[in-house]
């Protein structure tokens, strides 16, 4: 049985990254709110499974994940749900609580800079919110940006099984978020983001070692990645990518 995806139909978002995972698995999955309503997909079947009084752990917010019975939300649980099916994460608990601990700073970092471009509310449009975007963007791109890189970069050096990868000696959900995380980065901050990875050969090499893995090279290529644009978490604004 084929898991069911619930997540926006026109963006990467937080769902990218459990497409990554369920494409480089090569798990079957159906990303619902993309498909068509005569087929009984399309995004009001998301919402109305998100509205079903019946559902005794109604999800809060897409994305979120239906395994037969099962409802799973919040990006990293997915993650963590789907990984050991998929051996997407190593055997001992101390991998598997250090991978999800990863995998959550990688949210933290998500969220801050999502708030760089939506500082003081997301139901406010960007342009109402200029001022205060730049300031925050400013910090994100001159200490937020590079701390968490560092981070990043730190655990690949120290990994005692190689410096492959961020935990152990194959791939796990936490490699495949990395290389979403900086496609993100990339691409609402190039300059800041090309500044900083100067500095973290690990981070860069590990990103495109998970780009040239077949099943996501292969994914990358198709019409079921979806572009990065302005709607999404990552928003390329020239003005907010500060360097310096």
């Amino acid at each position: 049985m084929a898991y069911e995806l619930h997540y926006w139909p026109t963006i990467q978002g937080r769902g990218e990254f459990v497409r990554l995972a369920l494409e480089a698995a090569g798990a079957p999955y159906v990303d619902v709110a993309r498909g068509a309503e005569e087929k009984g997909q399309g995004l009001k079947t998301s919402q109305r499974l998100m509205d079903d009084r019946k559902q005794i752990h109604p999800p809060f917010a897409m994305p979120f994940l239906k395994d037969g019975e099962i409802l799973v939300g919040q990006t990293a649980v997915i993650l963590q749900y789907l990984a050991a099916e998929w051996k997407l994460v190593a055997r001992s608990e101390q991998a598997r609580v250090w991978t999800h601990q990863i995998q959550l700073t990688i949210a933290d970092m998500v969220a801050e800079a999502h708030d760089t471009h939506h500082p003081v509310g997301i139901g406010a449009y960007y342009e109402d919110q200029k001022p205060e975007a730049l300031r925050r963007a400013t910090e994100f791109c001159k200490e937020r940006l590079p701390k968490f890189i560092h981070w990043f970069e730190i655990i690949i050096a120290r990994n005692p099984a190689g410096q492959r990868h961020l935990v152990g000696g194959k791939l796990s959900y936490a490699d495949l978020s990395l290389f979403q995380l900086i496609e993100g980065l990339r691409y609402a901050f190039p300059k800041a983001t090309a500044s900083v990875l100067a500095k973290a050969p690990h981070v860069v090499k590990l990103h495109d070692r998970v780009a040239s893995l077949p099943k996501v090279a292969a994914y990358l290529r198709s019409e079921r990645r979806i572009p990065f644009n302005e709607q999404g978490i990552f928003r390329c604004y020239p003005e907010l990518d500060i360097t310096g």
